[in-house]
């Protein structure tokens, strides 16, 4: 049975020269990033914020700049036919290119969603769940940034996480911050980065298997993953959404790392003081901000990704695999 509805209320085209302007403009978004990124790791060199999105996560620039319409259009023109042979990618019939205003014949190109679909199951329904119960939680404002500090507690005993990095306030002080201060992460994903004596001041115990209970839209690694959401969800959705969501992780990125433990004043990252009064206050206020921004993001993923999930019909989610983490 046919995972999509019929064609003629879903497909609507684009001619070439709005899709190739769309495209540009795409392109000119990422090239901010991704230019400087590419230069520094050709040079040899790394920079403790500005590389993660490209490093971390497993989008790489050549893919990000990639400009995709989302499901249900489609692109006509000569231009189109250079993606007929892109993953996801196929040649509408000419009934969709009726449906679509388009006569018999136009070159032209749109999403393949059963294909996708029918390839990235289990990927789109853990994402469905994260998305929707992360949405669904009330939001934990109470972390201050430690889950840097818990990363180099210790750190003597352990590889250096940064070695080209200088502690802010010196590895005696630091370890100090992490002592006098409860640790509440639930973010798995920053959790499996503690130093092995940090691991049991967390007052949590996030694993892959309990991720999809306990994320919450305050975290700030919960927040810059939907980055990692949407570029997994591509070629489905509009390339201005996924790049919505990676420019908010790379903000969020920014923030996290002030508040960090490292002096990255030379980087031009001047630090937010967590372990003063003051200094969570702002770390709040900033994170208060990113959570009301980002529930944004994720109702907008979740708008995209709902008909998705309706097509597939209920059932259990999978457990999540690497591919998906």
């Amino acid at each position: 049975m046919s995972l999509a509805p019929p064609v003629e209320s879903k497909l609507h085209a684009l001619p070439q020269d709005d899709w190739l302007s769309r495209q540009a403009g795409h392109q000119a978004r990422v090239r901010k990033y991704a230019d400087p990124y590419l230069a520094r790791r050709s040079a040899g060199r790394k920079h403790p914020v500005e590389d993660f999105l490209f490093t971390y996560y497993t989008q790489k620039p050549g893919q990000l700049l990639r400009w995709h319409p989302g499901a249900g259009v489609v692109l006509s023109g000569p231009a189109a036919a250079e993606r007929a042979d892109w993953k996801y990618y196929r040649t509408p019939g000419d009934g969709e290119l009726a449906a679509a205003g388009l006569a018999a014949g136009t070159p032209a190109v749109t999403v393949d969603v059963e294909a996708f679909v029918r390839d990235r199951r289990d990927a789109l329904q853990f994402a469905g769940i994260i998305l929707a119960g992360t949405a669904a939680r009330p939001a934990q404002f109470g972390c201050f940034g430690l889950h840097e500090w818990a990363m180099v507690y210790r750190q003597d005993k352990f590889e250096l996480r940064h070695e080209y990095l200088r502690l802010r306030l010196g590895p005696e002080r630091t370890d100090a911050v992490v002592e006098e201060n409860r640790i509440r992460c639930s973010h798995f994903d920053a959790f499996r980065f503690y130093t092995p004596d940090a691991v049991p001041l967390n007052s949590l115990i996030p694993s892959r298997e309990n991720q999809r209970t306990m994320e919450q839209p305050g975290c700030l690694h919960a927040n810059m993953d939907l980055y990692k959401w949407a570029y997994k969800l591509s070629p489905l959705l509009p390339s201005e959404l996924v790049m919505d969501c990676f420019e908010l992780s790379w903000r969020i990125r920014a923030m996290d790392m002030r508040a960090s433990p490292y002096d990255l004043k030379e980087w031009g990252y001047p630090a937010i003081l967590i372990e003063t009064a003051e200094g969570k206050a702002a770390y709040v206020e900033y994170q208060r901000a990113f959570s009301a921004e980002s529930q944004k993001l994720r109702h907008r993923l979740l708008l995209e990704l709902t008909p998705l999930l309706q097509s597939m019909g209920s059932g259990p989610a999978p457990e999540p695999t690497e591919g998906q983490q």
